[in-house]
């Protein structure tokens, strides 16, 4: 049986992600100076304009505007064409969490009733964590090819490998499955902004040597392979200066690139006491270790909260038929194994240490050295 899939990419400068980094930045420095903040950060950028707002409940003093400038000059805009740090102005909206939130997280359901459980969780919702064999990381091939042509993309930039290029970028990757495993790259596009004096057929060169032939095994490509770079023809005006963004747009992307459903939550910007966050990292480790370990090729793990309660409502473990026991033995060693308590999960991860800057881009799960990628014996 033959079958596409495609799964899709962007760079430190597109506009979603440069909101994702300016948020989690600011997530960092509270947390920084006080572990114990509570954040809700979002971000709008667009057309020389930066609108940071949501909920912050911290001791901590953070001066906003200078986070915001610094986040946008380390991705490396400077003004031509896209967006200025250090003119671009900063509207501050960020206020405090809702005291009545705040009754829910500060203390659980159950430890209201005597038990010792710790926050409560932060909101509603379902979180998903994913995992498979068709890459060393446990994540689907195509999203992770698409990730590996972003990454090259910010480092050709950054290193001057390739010249007249600027932040804002995407990719995307198709893959070929055959029998339902990944044959062959069918499709790749790769959209970067440029110089509007860079020779786009010398800029198409560049990036078939420098990042396709430098990002993916060439076992993977094969001459009928369909690569389109630039399909416009010309991207110039970039970044926030031609399109807006907005913090946690890019959820799949952050994501398993379509694999798998999602919950509907963003990361970037909350602190871990929101389990849409803490969660899905959670989520991701259990899935991932399952399939380590050998119980399955193939999993997905769904858990889902009720705000203001510390225990998951439900739990629920599907291996796609791929499991080498049965089901509900996994979910027993799974519940014996994990607290899934906020509390439990931040302390187990330790996320109040992550620094979370560090993850924004190239996805949130994968190859990274962060605890909910590593793999144990349960």
């Amino acid at each position: 049986m033959f079958k596409l899939f495609t799964s899709e990419s962007v760079t430190e400068g597109h506009p979603d992600k440069l909101c994702d980094f300016i948020s989690d930045s600011l997530l960092d420095e509270y947390l920084r100076k006080d572990k114990k903040s509570r954040c809700g950060i979002e971000t709008v950028a667009g057309k020389d304009v930066i609108f940071v707002t949501g909920e912050v409940t911290s001791n901590a003093s953070v001066d906003v505007e200078k986070v915001v400038r610094n986040a946008i000059k380390k991705i490396g805009y400077g003004g031509v064409n896209d967006i200025d740090y250090k003119t671009v102005k900063i509207i501050n909206n960020l206020g405090e969490q809702s005291p009545d939130i705040a009754l829910g997280v500060d203390k659980s359901a159950e430890d209201k009733n005597g038990s010792n459980l710790g926050e409560g969780a932060g909101d509603q919702g379902m979180m998903v964590g994913y995992a498979c064999r068709e890459t060393k990381d446990y994540m689907p091939l195509s999203i992770t090819l698409a990730h590996a042509l972003s990454k090259r993309l910010d480092e050709v930039r950054k290193k001057g490998i390739i010249k007249g290029i600027y932040p804002d970028g995407k990719t995307e990757v198709v893959v070929a499955y055959v029998d339902g495993k990944p044959a062959y790259v069918w499709q790749i596009v790769i959209s970067i902004s440029h110089d509007e004096k860079k020779d786009l057929i010398e800029l198409e060169k560049e990036i078939k040597e420098e990042v396709i032939n430098k990002s993916i095994v060439k076992d993977y490509l094969f001459p009928k392979t369909y690569i389109l770079i630039n399909p416009t023809g010309r991207f110039v005006i970039s970044g926030p200066k031609g399109d807006s963004g907005l913090t946690g747009r890019k959820i799949i992307v952050d994501t398993y690139g379509g694999h798998a459903p999602h919950g509907g939550g963003a990361f970037s910007g909350k602190d871990p006491t929101k389990v849409d966050r803490s969660a899905a990292y959670m989520a991701r480790h259990i899935a991932k270790n399952i399939v380590a370990n050998g119980y399955a090729d193939k999993c997905l793990v769904y858990l889902s909260y009720i705000i203001g309660v510390a225990k998951p409502i439900s739990i629920s473990i599907s291996t796609f038929g791929t499991n080498t026991i049965k089901e509900n033995e996994i979910q027993q060693k799974v519940e014996q194994t994990f607290d899934l308590t906020p509390r439990g999960i931040i302390n187990y991860l330790d996320l109040e240490n992550v620094k979370y800057s560090e993850v924004t881009n190239y996805g949130h799960f994968g190859n990274k050295d962060v605890p909910w990628e590593k793999i144990i014996k349960f």
